[in-house]
């Protein structure tokens, strides 16, 4: 079932998305000459609660969609970075929060059919403002902290748009036997 990569040209490259043209063969022995995917870094998601059960959330502008949303703090890993350490970096450069019990909740793609990466999602639990945020000049991010309730409404009235931050809510209330 695996194709067989004859050639790859790449079109473009910058530090925030590749995008590479391969020439492929299936596994029948037809070609396709051009066969797009896209490269991104490693990407990361918190889902960071409070000693109280507050959820750490961020509000920002989403110029993809033109909308200003309410997420998960999230990045990418720089090269190099493990998951782990890439999202508490996440959550201090961008809330100012950190300490807690960290632990993987999940490891999703957003397309496999043309992106390589994967976006790794962590539970930190009991995480507390220990600095001031560290925003990249591009970022302007509010902290709202919100109660359980609060999240719950965003996901089941769809207002949290991101996939790859509401899969992970999704299982983290369904592990908690809500849903």
């Amino acid at each position: 079932m695996k194709w067989e990569v004859l050639e790859s040209e790449y079109l473009h490259r910058r530090p925030w998305l590749t995008v590479r043209r391969d020439k492929v063969r299936l596994p029948d022995g037809t070609v396709h000459p051009e066969y797009y995917v896209l490269e991104y870094p490693t990407w990361v998601n918190v889902i960071a609660l409070t000693p109280e059960g507050k959820f750490v959330m961020v509000k920002q502008y989403r110029h993809g969609l033109g909308i200003v949303a309410t997420e998960l703090c999230a990045g990418v890993a720089e090269e190099g970075e493990v998951p782990l350490e890439a999202a508490r970096r996440e959550l201090l450069e961008e809330t100012g929060f950190g300490g807690g019990e960290w632990e993987l909740l999940s490891v999703l793609c957003a397309n496999p059919g043309s992106q390589n990466n994967l976006s790794y999602s962590f539970v930190a639990r009991g995480v507390v403002r220990v600095a001031e945020q560290h925003l990249d000049e591009t970022e302007d991010v509010r902290v709202e902290i919100l109660d359980e309730e609060q999240v719950w409404d965003m996901l089941v009235n769809d207002d949290l748009k991101q996939a790859l931050m509401a899969a992970p809510l999704w299982r983290f209330f369904a592990l908690k036997g809500r849903g």
